[in-house]
């Protein structure tokens, strides 16, 4: 299982992002998908969650501002952010808990690559 996350880049502060992260490979179902982030000296944290069901949860930081959705067709998961400030600059990671066959009932973790996501003041 691979995870393609696209869509950082630099933008000024109060302008937008849209993050997406696409599964492939050998996939049966997809459970729960996230967004981390991890800025630089700072552990990763993490952003938002969205489950099977699409409950969301939001770090207290970005309630508000951030949005989270899943397309279950397309494997994807997306982060909307507005609003954007500059301590919301951070390399963003994708993540998601994902059944590779319906002979493996234990769902494993997988990450993507991370998206640079900078925002000037």
């Amino acid at each position: 299982v691979q995870l393609q996350a696209s869509g950082g880049g630099l933008v000024q502060a109060g302008g937008s992002l849209r993050l997406s992260c696409t599964a492939s490979g050998s996939i049966f179902s997809i459970n729960g998908m996230g967004w981390y982030r991890q800025a630089p000296g700072k552990q990763r944290e993490l952003v938002a969650s969205i489950t099977g069901g699409s409950k969301t949860n939001y770090v207290d930081s970005v309630k508000g501002r951030f949005t989270i959705s899943r397309d279950n067709a397309k494997n994807t998961v997306y982060l909307q952010m507005n609003s954007l400030q500059p301590e919301d600059t951070a390399v963003y990671y994708c993540n998601a808990d994902v059944r590779v066959s319906s002979a493996v009932y234990r769902p494993q973790d997988f990450w993507g690559q991370g998206t640079l996501v900078t925002v000037s003041s």
